[in-house]
């Protein structure tokens, strides 16, 4: 019966798997900041091609046009 107390009073202090969790949703966190920064920094970067495209366009010979391709996506 002693040992079935130690037994238990030992899994009621063992922590380890609380500090899992909080790793856990911490990476998953770190996860999410990661994917929205990329998101919204190719968003960016779409656009300022899509206007740099425009403004190739506008001025009559183009690299995009002398490479032989176009601005279109």
């Amino acid at each position: 019966m002693k040992k079935l107390m130690t037994m238990t009073r030992q899994f009621r202090d063992d922590e380890t798997g609380a500090a899992m969790v909080e790793y856990s949703i911490l990476v998953g966190i770190i996860a999410a900041a990661s994917l929205l920064a990329i998101l919204a920094i190719g968003g960016w970067v779409g656009d300022q091609f899509t206007g740099l495209c425009a403004n190739l366009n506008g001025k009559g010979v183009t690299a995009a046009g002398a490479a032989g391709g176009d601005c279109t996506p």
